[in-house]
């Protein structure tokens, strides 16, 4: 069967992964980083199939193996890319739980991750299927993580408990988000003492959650 090279066609509706062999997770990762780096240079818009498979190396017929069409292309990518925010370690401070939020969160989103939703953003106000995966893979992951911070900060007898903890993954998400992709400056400028952007913000940030929440810097 001839290869197809058109990006604007797509897998018929019902395929399937091809079974026989196991899947490459090299190529898949290939493919993953290169949707990432097309969607940096041309948008959603301008993305096609057809130059994620180029710009991996690979055929096209090995990217519509793997994804249907280039929407379940960009909703993997952005799954994959999103799903490296951990579990929340306990440090025993509310202060030190905080801290380590807002560092892993822009730890993320100077990452690969970041660079994906900053230019979805745009588009997921208009593709229902794409801001449905970024609210997933995005903002639940902050959320669960908030709710843990609250639940253990309640239990040491932090902070009194609160109505909705989603509040507060609203808070880190909203805040990181403006700092690091809205405030130009900031986002390309560290400290005097050699802090990353990053880092810079969470200093900036952490004393004001920490009083949001009904608790004082240490």
């Amino acid at each position: 069967m001839a290869e197809r090279t058109d990006s604007n066609q797509t897998a018929p509706a019902g395929r399937q992964p091809a079974r026989g062999r196991p899947r490459d997770a090299g190529r898949d990762r290939a493919l993953l980083e290169a949707t990432v780096q097309v969607l940096q240079e041309s948008g959603y818009g301008g993305l096609t199939t057809a130059a994620v498979a180029k710009r991996a190396g690979v055929s096209t017929a090995t990217l519509y193996r793997r994804w249907r069409s280039k929407e379940d292309l960009v909703v993997g990518t952005a799954v994959r890319w999103a799903s490296d925010l951990g579990p929340q370690p306990d440090t025993g401070s509310l202060e030190g739980d905080l801290a380590v939020l807002l560092r892993d969160k822009a730890g993320t989103l100077q990452g690969p991750g970041g660079r994906l939703l900053h230019v979805l953003i745009g588009e997921a106000a208009h593709n229902e299927a794409l801001a449905r995966v970024l609210d997933t893979a995005i903002i639940q992951p902050v959320r669960d993580r908030a709710a843990t911070v609250v639940r253990h900060a309640v239990d040491r007898g932090d902070i009194p408990p609160l109505k909705d903890s989603h509040v507060l993954a609203d808070l880190v998400v909203g805040s990181m988000v403006s700092r690091l992709f809205l405030t130009p400056d900031a986002a390309h400028a560290g400290t005097t003492d050699g802090a990353s952007s990053g880092e810079a913000a969470v200093r900036e940030l952490l004393p004001f959650l920490l009083r949001a929440l009904g608790a004082q810097p240490g």
